[in-house]
């Protein structure tokens, strides 16, 4: 696991998810009601495949495991690199020369490491399948394989000179280019006028309750309403009216500095800001110290909101959503035309949120849903051992949030939403990363890629892994199906590591050699609704390559889960997304090459292009059957 998501503390001692798991499974009679939804699916601690026929509407030969330099995809399918690491995006970008980056060429070129990946159809509001805008997030640099003689791993990124860091800071944010498939192939519309790049230097409104908030203030903002860039982005999301929502996680790596002096340095700690940063950017930039600028850290963390379809649009970040490390951020309209934001906090024993806005949606109108995300409630999960669900209002003057624990404003309890949420006393969670709500069922998937800090006090016959090293799937059922509602249900999806060697595991009978998985961290949901689960941390959790799985979410196939795609080592698999007619899957391999002791001049792999001259290039696959058929067919 990156040690940049495991740096903050969370002192509540609610029960965790873990310890909640293991109570409603040890309780009599309620095993049945836990999966009451997947009865016919045969779900078990892994029996034998062959004792089960479990059929899935997911017809596709799934591959079998492997661990090498390059990608795996079935037979009948087919794959294409889309855009790579240094690509051209903005009209009039350089070629891509490792040997020689500069900051101007990196911002018109394909960022960092690509995680979130959307795909907007043109013309807007349309269902084109054959054109549209990619967007990707870019979340972090490998500065040890981006360039020559930094030397080896994590501490390489300590010694970049200003000019490396200038590069790695364009390297962040998000990539919008136009993208159009012609006699099956795709390629980037070289010329397009939506082809832009946002970085960590764009310039950015701060918007909702703590926009102005002293602590929002620096030297170069004195107002507190406008920020540089956009950092650690991770999973996003999209809103119903055509615009992106992109998650800022890991915002805490960037900055450093002594600490003394620091206003609330409890919550420096709380969010993982420590003296000594992952990155050299303190260093070369003053914004990025917090003996400088103490308060620039509180203007990360958020989510930002920006127009793919408007090259011109300044990105907003939308402060009454909550500020933490943000990982997913997906839609769902409530039964009176509200619509719900659900969004994971991605460190140990942190929290699910969802965000209800005020005002209804207006399908007819675009420019009235421009500000919708202002307004609205900020809730937290709180799940209990009987199933139960609530969401819990992060609301100034009600309950704990008072001036007299901390909360003279809201603007308070959105900036410290971790320790509003800790006041609530929400459910811990085993890293909640990606939060999705399934468009044909109506329930909402939260990923859990793990937790090995779970104490062996808390390990019994249902949950019996007391180092939750591979993490599991919780769905979600909101009251009524309305994502408005205050209360809901939950159960186990399943529950990652391999069937018969890691207690605890829980598949359909059915699931293959090759079909379970380890550390899920993003989802997707094709348009029959089947889940799509990338995984990221297998090579480390289980020996085996991360991947993207695929698994009916209802019916006698529920959670049998099938291997589609295989990453190179090193590397992660994250952001899948598929065209409205499930003919075409877009997916992100992030840091390829990322091994032990693998650096620039001699690295794991050299994917995607094994050329002598190039360095591994994180990049955003394209993957098709042969026959132009729907993916998982």
């Amino acid at each position: 696991m990156d040690a940049r998501e495991d740096v903050g503390t969370n002192p509540s001692t609610e029960p965790s998810i873990g310890e909640l798991i293991a109570r409603r499974y040890s309780r009599r009679g309620t095993l049945a009601g836990l999966f009451a939804s997947a009865v016919g699916a045969g779900l078990t601690a892994g029996a034998d495949p062959a004792q089960a026929a479990g059929p899935s509407s997911l017809t596709f030969r799934e591959i079998e495991r492997s661990y090498d330099e390059t990608h795996h995809i079935p037979d009948g399918y087919e794959l294409q690199v889309l855009l790579r690491w240094g690509d051209a995006v903005v009209p009039g970008a350089p070629a891509f020369d490792p040997h020689n980056m500069t900051a101007a060429a990196q911002a018109t070129q394909f960022g960092y490491n690509n995680d979130y990946v959307d795909f907007q159809p043109l013309p807007q509001g349309s269902h084109a399948s054959d054109r549209g805008l990619l967007v990707v997030n870019h979340e972090y640099t490998n500065t040890e394989l981006m360039f020559a003689g930094v030397g080896i791993g994590r501490a390489a990124a300590l010694k970049s000179t200003m000019a490396q860091a200038e590069v790695e800071v364009a390297a962040h944010g998000l990539t919008v280019a136009e993208i159009r498939q012609t006699g099956g192939t795709w390629s980037v519309v070289a010329d397009s006028k939506f082809n832009r790049r946002i970085t960590g230097t764009t310039p950015m409104t701060i918007v909702g309750p703590a926009a102005g908030h002293p602590l929002m203030r620096t030297n170069a903002d004195p107002t507190g309403t406008t920020v540089l860039g956009t950092l650690a982005n991770c999973a996003g999301g999209n809103t119903p009216w055509g615009t992106i929502l992109t998650a800022e996680e890991n915002f805490n790596a960037y900055f450093g500095g002594d600490l003394g002096n620091a206003p609330h340095a409890d919550m420096y700690k709380r969010y993982g800001v420590a003296k000594d940063s992952l990155y050299s950017w303190s260093r070369h930039f003053d914004r990025f110290n917090v003996e400088k600028e103490p308060n620039e850290p509180y203007r990360f963390g958020w989510i930002v909101e920006f127009d793919p379809y408007d090259p011109a649009s300044v990105p907003v970040k939308r402060t009454a959503l909550g500020r933490f490390k943000h990982e997913g951020c997906t839609h769902a309209v409530a039964k009176d035309g509200r619509v719900a934001i659900y969004m994971g906090d991605d460190e140990r024993f942190n929290y699910v949120y969802k965000f209800v806005t005020a005002g209804a949606w207006k399908p007819q109108d675009r420019a009235a849903n421009r500000d919708l995300l202002n307004e609205g409630t900020l809730y937290v999960a709180q799940l209990t051992d009987d199933g139960k669900l609530a969401w819990l209002p992060l609301v100034h003057g009600q309950g704990p949030l008072t001036e007299a624990n901390g909360f003279a404003t809201q603007a308070d309890v959105v900036i410290f939403a971790r320790k509003a949420a800790d006041l609530l006393k929400a459910t811990p969670m085993d890293r909640p990363e990606d939060v999705e709500a399934n468009p044909v069922n109506g329930r909402v998937y939260v990923i859990l890629t793990n937790n090995t800090a779970r104490k062996p006090e808390q390990v019994d016959r249902a949950n019996p892994r007391a180092n939750n090293a591979h993490g599991h799937i919780i769905e979600l059922t909101n009251k009524d199906g309305d994502h408005a509602a205050l209360e809901g249900t939950w159960s186990l999806f399943l529950a990652a590591g391999k069937p018969g060697v890691d207690p605890g595991s829980r598949y359909h009978r059915a699931t293959s050699d090759s079909g379970w998985l380890s550390c899920p961290d993003n989802c997707a949901f094709d348009s029959k609704g089947r889940i799509m689960i990338a995984t990221d941390g297998a090579p480390t959790a289980a020996g085996v390559a991360d991947g993207l799985y695929l698994a009916d979410t209802d019916g006698i196939g529920k959670a049998l889960t099938k291997l589609l795609f295989q990453a190179p080592t090193g590397a992660e698999v994250c952001g899948p997304v598929v065209t409205p007619d499930d003919r075409t899957l877009f997916l992100a391999v992030q840091h390829p090459g990322e091994d032990k002791g693998s650096v620039f001049e001699n690295p794991s792999t050299r994917w995607p292009d094994f050329k002598v001259d190039m360095p591994p290039r994180p990049a955003v696959v394209v993957i098709t059957r042969k026959d132009g058929g729907v993916i998982g067919s």
